[in-house]
Order: C-alpha cells, then sequence, then structure tokens
C-alpha cells in the first residue's frame, strides 16, 4: 500500500504562529513536567511541542511518517532528563552562592551547555522524521549503539573523575562543590552528583554526523543547531527568574508587584521560562526550515512485524514501570539512562506500524497517569478512594489514549486514513495533561484561596486554550486529501 503526499503547504503560515503556539506548548508542557522529573516528564513537551509544528507547518496531513516524526521528538525529549541539573541551578539562586557572581555565570554556563544538549537531541529526532530520509529499524539499532558507545566516551574524557572523597572533580564540574561552597566538605549528606552531559554531547554529535554524511539529512542537521539554541538560551533565561527573586527577594514580597508574586513557586517559573523559550525558537527554527518538510513515505519500507512490535512492547513496558514506579539500583542501573530507555522505542517508531501511534498517546501517558493517581492517594487525606482514583487519573485517561491510538493505527492499515489525528492528538494530550497535573496541584481554581500554584495553573489554563485557538484558525485546513498510509 502507497500514499501520495505532496509536499505541505505550509508556505501562508506566518512565523509568528509557530513561535507563539510552540511557545505555549513548550511552556506549559515543560511546567508540568516538573510535577514528573526526569525522562518520562520531559516527553510531555516532546508531545505537546511536536504536534503543536506538525499541525502548523504541515497543514492537513495525518501520514504515518508525520506520527512518527512526533513521536521520536517524543521520546528523544526524554534522552536529556539523564543529566543532573538540580544543583547546577542552585549555583544561581541558593542562600549560600547569592551575591557570588562566579558562581551565577558558572550556574548559567553549566545549564546552557545542558540545555542545549537536551533540546539539541529533541529537535534532531524530530528533523530526522521530518526530513524525508528514511530510517530503517535495523539503521536505527545501529545508530543507538553507535550513540551510546560515543556516550561512554564522552563521558569518560569529559566527566570524569568523579572522587569527590579525594576533591577529585571534572574541569567543567557544573554542580555545586567546595570550590562555591567551602562550608559542603562539613555538610552531612552532601551529594556531588555524577555529571553525564559529557557523554549526551558526544552522542548528540555522532547522530548529526551520520545523518549529515550518511543520508544527506539536512532537516535534522539544522534541527538540531536549533535545538542546541533553544535549550542553550531557554534553560537560562527561564532559571533568571528564579535568580532574580533569590537575589532580591524583598522586591516579589513588598513592591507592587507582590499581590501576584508572593503566590509564585519559582522553581516552577524557571521550568515554564525554560519551555516557552525553548518551543519558540524550535518554532522558529523548523518555520525557517520548513521547505525541506518531507512526508512522502519509503515505497520500499518493509514494515515490522506485528510479532516483533508485540514483543519490543512487552519488553519495554515492564522495564519502564520498574524504573519509574518501582526503582532500585537493579532497575536502575539496567534501564535508567537516557539512550537506553529511548532505544528500544526510537528502532520501533521508525518502523513500527503501531508502536509511533501508541508511543504518542498511551506510552508516553503511562508514566504520568500512573503518579498523579499516586500522589492523589497518597496525599488526599483520605479525601479521594482508591477506586475512585485509580479509575479518573489512571484508567479513564490510559483507556482513552490506548484506545485513540489503535482506532488511528487500525484505520491506516485499512488505507481508510486518520486526516483528523494529528488534530485530535494534539487537543487531546493538551487537555488531558492540563487534567492530571491539575490534580496534581489539587485543582487551583483562580476562584479558591490562592496557593503557591494557583498563577501557574492559570498559565496552563491560558496555553491549553491558546492551542486550541489555534486549532480552531486552521480548522479548514484539516481535510482528508491526503490519506495516511
Amino acid at each position: 500500500m502507497s500514499e501520495d503526499l505532496t509536499p505541505p503547504d505550509n508556505s501562508r503560515i506566518p512565523w509568528w504562529q509557530a513561535v507563539l503556539f510552540s511557545a505555549m506548548a513548550g511552556g506549559m508542557a515543560w511546567g508540568i513536567r516538573g510535577q514528573y522529573g526526569h525522562e518520562t516528564g520531559a516527553m510531555i513537551a516532546g508531545v505537546l511541542v511536536s504536534l503543536t509544528l506538525i499541525f502548523l507547518l504541515c497543514p492537513g496531513i495525518s501520514s504515518l511518517q508525520s506520527v512518527r516524526a512526533a513521536a521520536l521528538c517524543t521520546v528523544a525529549m526524554g534522552i536529556g532528563g539523564t543529566m543532573t541539573y538540580g544543583q547546577t541551578v542552585g549555583l544561581s539562586h541558593d542562600t549560600g552562592v547569592v551575591g557570588n557572581w562566579g558562581a551565577w555565570r558558572w550556574g548559567m554556563l553549566g545549564l546552557a551547555v545542558k540545555g542545549g544538549i537536551w533540546i539539541g537531541l529533541a529537535a534532531f529526532f524530530l528533523g530526522m522524521g521530518l526530513g524525508g530520509k528514511r530510517y530503517g529499524a535495523l539503521e536505527m539499532m545501529k545508530l543507538v549503539i553507535r550513540m551510546l558507545f560515543a556516550s561512554f566516551v564522552g563521558w569518560a574524557l569529559l566527566n570524569r573523575p568523579h572522587d569527590p572523597d579525594n576533591m577529585r572533580l571534572p574541569y567543567f564540574y557544573f554542580s555545586d562543590h567546595w570550590h562555591w561552597e567551602p562550608e559542603v566538605l562539613e555538610r552531612e549528606g552532601q551529594k556531588y552528583r555524577p555529571e553525564v552531559w559529557g557523554g549526551l554531547l558526544f552522542a548528540l554529535v555522532t547522530a548529526v554526523t551520520y545523518a549529515v554524511r550518511v543520508k544527506g539529512d539536512k532537516l535534522a542537521r539544522n534541527m538540531a543547531l536549533w535545538g542546541l539554541l533553544a535549550g542553550a538560551l531557554g534553560f537560562p533565561l527561564g532559571q533568571c527568574l528564579q535568580s532574580i527573586n533569590s537575589w532580591n527577594p524583598a522586591f516579589f514580597t513588598e513592591s507592587f508587584l507582590a499581590p501576584i508574586t508572593r503566590y509564585f513557586n519559582w522553581w516552577n517559573a524557571m521550568e515554564t521560562g525554560f519551555g516557552t523559550v525553548m518551543g519558540a525558537v524550535v518554532g522558529l527554527g523548523l518555520w525557517v526550515n520548513r521547505a525541506r518538510i518531507d512526508l512522502r513515505p519509503d515505497p520500499d519500507e518493509k514494515p515490522m512485524a506485528f510479532w516483533l512490535e508485540g514483543l519490543l512492547m512487552a519488553i519495554h513496558i515492564p522495564a519502564l514501570i520498574a524504573v519509574v514506579f518501582l526503582g532500585g539500583a537493579w532497575a536502575d542501573g539496567l534501564y535508567d539512562y537516557g539512550i537506553v530507555l529511548a532505544a528500544i522505542p526510537l528502532i520501533a517508531c521508525v518502523n513500527g506500524r503501531y508502536w509511533p501511534y501508541l508511543q504518542l498517546l498511551a506510552v508516553t501517558m503511562l508514566p504520568i497517569a500512573g503518579k498523579t493517581t499516586m500522589m492523589m492517594i497518597r496525599y488526599s487525606g483520605g479525601n479521594i478512594e482508591v477506586g475512585v482514583a485509580f479509575s479518573h487519573f489512571f484508567l479513564l485517561p490510559m483507556v482513552a489514549a490506548t484506545a485513540l491510538a489503535l482506532w488511528a493505527a487500525r484505520r491506516v492499515q485499512r488505507g481508510e486514513g486518520t486526516p483528523t489525528l494529528i488534530r485530535d492528538a494534539l487537543l487531546f494530550t493538551t487537555w488531558m495533561y492540563f487534567w492530571l497535573n491539575h490534580a496534581f496541584f489539587d485543582f487551583p481554581w483562580p476562584w479558591l484561596p490562592w496557593g503557591g500554584r494557583t498563577v501557574h495553573g492559570m498559565f496552563f489554563l491560558l496555553c491549553a486554550a491558546g492551542i486550541t485557538w489555534m486549532v480552531y484558525l486552521h480548522r479548514r485546513t484539516v481535510t482528508a486529501t491526503n490519506p495516511a498510509k
């Protein structure tokens, strides 16, 4: 079966829409990510930003390849979650370093490095999915192995030695240590975080080199560069919000801004700021390169067998659950490294017929729905029954996400097409993640007494409404003229 897709007619999409709506998607998603953390939380941003940009810049097209591109970006957005950054953020706002411009500059440099690598990986895989160069499952497996090997080399060269007991740390060490706060030597329980950003940098360089030299994939290369810029700007600029408050607390508690800013969660302000800038820059980057988008399929593609997709899912899901919900040294050591966690999904997304849909909708939602349910049970004080929490915040979201994914995949297999899938998936994920996070926030409606989550709850609502407005503005471009494969 083949599909006849002409290049998307995106020439009339104004740049400000790609920037504005992608910024809304990124700001909301990264702010929500803060409640869930790590690799799986970051994937929310991959879902919302990629779907927003594909909806805008690939109008009327909901091909299997467009879903694969969004799924690849989603998975890759999680890879950077391996990096530790809490103490890097702290170098510019912790009490012990407030007023220390050297620590502030070093922390901001570290955030630029880590943010650039993080978003560079996600944007690279988004470009890989949209650039018209097809990557098979075996080819992707070999690329992931190369990236993993390169990450070990980069880790050894840039993130070693790590021997705090003997005061030996890497030269480019962006977490807190005795140089910035000599008293941390005396601090009980002080953790000198091992860093891995050098490994992920080498992995990114390896992937981009392969895409350019072997595949001639210019969109993947260009988006990697835009992603580097997006993260290098977004993370430090977002943290500026938090560090300004730490360095000038009286201004935000006593000035004319106090009626609003006294309710700010400043860590969440950093995250929403990071996501907003990141989304805007990635959106601008894809808009600038929109002429390179090519969703035409490979007529010689041999899709992955259904049984193999099922086998890979049977391996990945239990391992994912073990890492997210069970923890422990055995699970973390085996599967909790960004490239390893992403390996099976990346391989299955480029060649699978069901996995891209399931990854985009159900697999990414699994940890978020599960953590929300656990939080509602744990902190409700008995106000929510276990069965109610499980049904409302886990079972219903997962059933709906899985049903939508399987319905779309089956229609594609029958050749009926799903011309509205990108739109439907974007609206579904936007409002579902808003709902789950709102529950995590204990429903901070603005008409209730305000607390530390009210302002950001309103911000997320504004972003979700903005994305919905974007869909309404472009409702006429969603047609069935380009049936999906």
